[in-house]
């Protein structure tokens, strides 16, 4: 029995043009597999639309929340309105479409009674996940209007996580055991089951979230659970790319990848993949594909464990906004790291990852990374003085310098056992004032902290080193 797992991205769901060839690409492939199970993820922009209502209402702001529902219905109808589906089929979606962002306000309300300083990511969890379970009623609309027994399906009664709210990690035997007794018997009576992303539930039932782009990990853990033999993930990319095309245009499609690899560039900033979403399927040998919902016919990116001839190579370079600390002391930095985490939790949703920290005998350095979701130079700037005033209120002598920094990273099987390819990378980069250095544990990884201004030239000076 063969069983394909396609997860659609945000960029692949939020036009009608779009959700065309969604239609299309389910309604080839549910030919060509005995069992075929899609997850969707929220419309592009929708969940920092919801976050950014669900920190409205922790300051009892309710004509700010309100006023983001009303932006979120109207976006969504009107996209309902323009889709090929029957007078009854349009109503009924219309309907879903109110029910969920009316129990949407509701959690907003309830949050608005009881106001403070700091929005819990418990809370945060009940709301956020609304634009997955939009996404999935449209698909599974979408497939019903064409014959197909489309049905949505909440992650919240089918992943079943830990209490990690914000960054849960799914519990694979509960889960496992909720697909066979919930979804799996219908697929056995020809439905289509359309999955949200990103969100599951405790044991005892109360919403999770997987992390930004977790829609990824849900296809991952999905996958696992069903035995499913490939993991497609549609977005509107030709798959992994040596780099990102908006900073360098001479970037092209990587046809094939490992896991670790794949692992590693999305990790340090390739905003294709969720990170976590890797292991699972290396652990199980499950091949990944990242394919272009616009150009189905194309292979994209092959991801599975290979092992190549020529392993000294550069696959891919990627960057990631990052910011550092430095401050003439030493010892433990404990204090830091809680603080750090304190800041980006308030205003991401998510902990720190330290990326780099080092000392010496009178100086410290540490350098984390900034969500890729949080935003742009702007949101960068807003955790980087929001830090600044923290550790004004730090009962500490000491004056931290606090900078907006870059992470650029090459990726390459087994990179950090090639001296020779390390030693070309540094010579490139001879005109470079390099902040930080590291290599990852992960044997593939290569990592400099840099000034932004020298971002777009670290990243051509390193690009120019992959083999194409």
């Amino acid at each position: 029995m063969t069983t394909l797992v396609m997860k659609f991205g945000g960029s692949a769901v939020g036009t009608v043009a779009a959700l065309t060839q969604v239609l299309s690409i389910i309604l080839h492939e549910v030919k060509q597999w005995d069992r075929l199970f899609i997850v969707a993820s929220a419309l592009d922009g929708v969940t920092d639309m919801l976050l950014e209502a669900a920190h409205l209402a922790q300051v009892a702001n309710q004509r700010g929340y309100r006023r983001i529902a009303a932006t979120l219905r109207t976006r969504h109808l009107a996209l309902a309105d323009q889709l090929p589906l029957g007078v009854q089929e349009r109503n009924a979606l219309r309907a879903d479409i109110d029910r969920l962002l009316f129990e949407m306000l509701d959690e907003c309300q309830t949050v608005a009674n009881t106001p403070s300083e700091e929005l819990a990511p418990e809370i945060s969890d009940r709301i956020i996940g609304v634009g997955e379970k939009l996404s999935a009623r449209i698909i599974a609309a979408l497939l019903r209007n064409k014959d197909l027994r489309g049905v949505a399906f909440d992650g919240t009664d089918v992943i079943v996580t830990n209490d990690v709210h914000g960054n849960a990690t799914p519990l694979f035997a509960p889960t496992r055991e909720r697909l066979e007794t919930t979804v799996i018997p219908m697929i056995e009576r020809d439905i289509v089951p359309v999955l949200t992303g990103f969100i599951g539930a405790t044991v005892d039932g109360k919403p999770t979230t997987m992390g930004r782009g977790g829609s990824d990990y849900t296809a991952s853990v999905l996958a696992v659970c069903v035995d499913a033999d490939e993991v497609w993930v549609w977005s509107d990319v030709d798959g992994m790319m040596t780099t990102d095309p908006r900073e360098l245009p001479d970037a092209i499609a990587i046809s094939e990848m490992t896991y670790n690899e794949v692992a590693e560039l999305a990790y340090f900033g390739a905003r294709i993949l969720h990170a976590r979403m890797v292991k699972p399927l290396q652990e199980y040998q499950i091949p990944l594909f990242i394919k272009n919902v616009f150009k189905p016919q194309q292979i994209g990116t092959h991801i599975q464990e290979v092992t190549r001839k020529q392993s000294n190579r550069i696959m891919a370079v990627t960057s990631i906004p990052a910011i550092s600390l430095t401050a003439n002391r030493s010892g433990s930095l404990a204090i830091m790291t809680q603080l750090i985490d304190r800041v980006l939790v308030d205003m991401t949703g998510e902990e720190a990852d330290v990326m780099i920290s080092s000392q010496s005998a009178r100086h410290s350095f540490l350098c984390f990374i900034v969500p890729i979701h949080a935003g742009g130079a702007e949101a960068v700037n807003g955790i980087q003085n929001r830090l600044q005033n923290a550790l004004q209120d730090l009962q500490d002598s000491v004056h931290w310098q606090v900078e907006y920094v870059t992470i650029v990273t090459a990726i390459g099987e087994s990179l950090s056992n090639h001296i020779q390819l390390q030693t070309r990378i540094l010579q490139q980069l001879a005109d470079v004032r390099i902040i930080g250095f590291t290599q990852g544990p992960s044997q593939c990884s290569l990592s400099v902290v840099v000034n932004p201004d020298d971002v777009e030239y670290t990243i051509k000076q390193i690009h120019a080193l992959t083999i194409q």
